[in-house]
């Protein structure tokens, strides 16, 4: 199936491309999450727009991803509190990516969008952890997050 990618997809595209997929991975990832839109004839005359829109939404938002990864990386450790078994140990639940964005906030630093962060899998027990904030295409940062134990 061709579509037209509305948001960046990691592997796959950026908006205004038009790609092939499976039918599965349109009709059940991509199109109920607006990611993307079928190609149709007044779609595809709708690329240009899209991409002018993109490309004009990134010359603005790299210098200011530019200074919110400064500021991310002026934060240094950023704590998470969670429970744990016992201190040290294993944690109850998971570390998600809300906690982490909370974490930031209430830290004093800038507001991000959740789908930015990446955990690198799941965080189920205390300690350091070195998490990837994704702000642009061209700018990341990396985040040592540090889960304690509440109480």
């Amino acid at each position: 199936m061709k579509i037209i990618l509305t948001a960046e997809v990691p592997r796959l595209g950026v908006p205004g491309d038009l790609v092939q997929v499976k039918d599965g991975y349109a009709r059940n990832y991509l199109l109920p999450r607006r990611l993307a839109i079928a190609a149709t004839k007044g779609a595809q005359a709708q690329v240009a727009t899209i991409r002018r829109a993109q490309q004009a939404r990134q010359i603005r938002d790299l210098d200011h991803a530019r200074e919110v990864a400064s500021a991310l990386s002026a934060l240094g450790t950023v704590s998470v509190t969670a429970k744990a078994a016992r201190p040290g140990g294993k944690l109850f639940g998971s570390v998600t990516v809300a906690d982490v964005v909370n974490a930031v906030r209430s830290a004093g630093g800038p507001p991000l969008d959740k789908r930015a962060v990446d955990l690198g899998g799941q965080i189920k027990s205390t300690g350091v952890y070195q998490l990837t904030v994704r702000l642009h295409p061209e700018v990341s940062v990396t985040l040592p997050v540090e889960v304690i134990t509440a109480g």
